[in-house]
């Protein structure tokens, strides 16, 4: 059963998200920035990891601690559902194409934060959503979930193409990351021993 559920509770956002990576990629998504929910939903749908998120924020100043916050919690769930790690892949990757777009993405369950983001905007938004804020989420995501994590935009000229490839990118390297190896589902996947 490797599911979690998180609250995070500040001043700015209240924020509940629960994960189940054996799931089939059920969402139910509200964050009260449609564009997000969107991206969280593709997040779900193509990891085929079930994603239950619900969040209040600040919206009247802007949308960066919701976006962050969100990020934050939905990766402490997914690392509370790893626990030790043990029997994971650990490893995935993607190559996602979007019409014009090519987004390649690599993740290291590994428990040491990074992110390395290669990706550029030729707008400032897209819809009412800062497309700054989306290597905020990644960052955020990244650090709270303790993975590596590599996303690199090839090529692409339309935004919502190039975010939405950032995120279905995202999640099929998750999927196959969080797989349980069946030649070693006992056994945490590293020589040290733990992760």
């Amino acid at each position: 059963m490797r599911k979690a559920a998180i609250e995070r509770n500040t001043t700015e956002t209240r924020i509940a998200a629960s994960v189940d990576l054996d799931g089939s990629g059920r969402y139910a998504v509200k964050t009260g920035i449609g564009f997000l929910d969107h991206m969280l939903e593709q997040l779900s749908r193509h990891s085929l990891i079930d994603l239950d998120v619900t969040a209040v924020g600040d919206l009247h100043i802007d949308f960066h601690h919701t976006t962050e916050d969100s990020a934050i919690t939905i990766g402490q769930a997914v690392a509370k559902a790893l626990g030790e790690r043990k029997g994971i892949c650990r490893y995935g990757s993607a190559l996602v194409p979007m019409d014009e777009t090519l987004v390649r993405v690599a993740l290291d369950l590994s428990n040491r934060p990074y992110l390395v983001w290669r990706v550029e905007f030729r707008r400032d938004k897209v819809g009412d959503m800062d497309t700054e804020l989306f290597k905020e989420w990644f960052q955020a995501f990244a650090s709270a979930a303790g993975a590596t994590l590599h996303v690199e935009c090839l090529y692409g000229d339309n935004n919502h193409h190039i975010v939405e490839a950032c995120f279905k990118g995202l999640a099929r390297a998750l999927r196959a990351a969080v797989e349980i190896d069946p030649r070693k589902a006992d056994a945490v996947p590293s020589t040290k021993g733990t992760l």
